[in-house]
């Protein structure tokens, strides 16, 4: 029974000391693989025209999950009348918010931290339902990103930022 008691002791003492470590360098995302805490500067005064983001091709979200943990993605962004947008990408036959762990937290919890080159912002995120609102976001994104293809309109999920 004792070493029964050390052996799980030793482990969670492991895995606190490994949240702990993880915690402090971060491990963000990485393209396409998913990340943790995001690190930099936080920036705690709101921003109202958020074009400067014209000049960047993708940003960082931070969620919070069920388990405690965060999770973080890389996705692109686009400005509309000075607000910032996000999107997600689905697969068809795939809806919102199942099939994208970030949109699952996002619906579960709005309240997510952006990072944009090394800052950080503290934002709420607003799922995009209306009809002219998605067209104008996705004939603006395929301006910014004329390399990509985009998908049709089901497979593409906008967030407004807000904050």
């Amino acid at each position: 029974m004792k070493t029964v008691l050390k052996i799980a002791g030793a482990t969670v003492i492991c895995l606190v000391l490994l949240l702990v470590v993880v915690s402090i360098t971060g491990f963000e995302p990485r393209q396409r693989t998913p990340g943790l805490w995001l690190k930099g500067n936080l920036v705690t005064t709101p921003v109202s025209d958020w074009t400067f983001t014209d000049q960047v091709s993708t940003v960082e979200v931070q969620t919070r999950t069920w388990y405690l943990l965060p999770h973080s993605v890389t996705t692109y962004c686009v400005v509309y009348q000075g607000q910032l947008y996000l999107d997600s990408f689905y697969p068809p036959g795939v809806e919102y918010p199942h099939g994208r762990s970030w949109n699952e937290n996002v619906a579960r919890n709005p309240h997510v931290r952006l990072k944009i080159g090394n800052n950080l912002y503290d934002v709420t995120l607003s799922h995009v339902t209306d009809p002219a609102e998605k067209t104008a976001l996705r004939e603006l994104k395929a301006k910014k990103y004329p390399q990509l293809k985009i998908p049709p309109d089901p497979q593409v999920q906008l967030f407004h930022v807000i904050g």
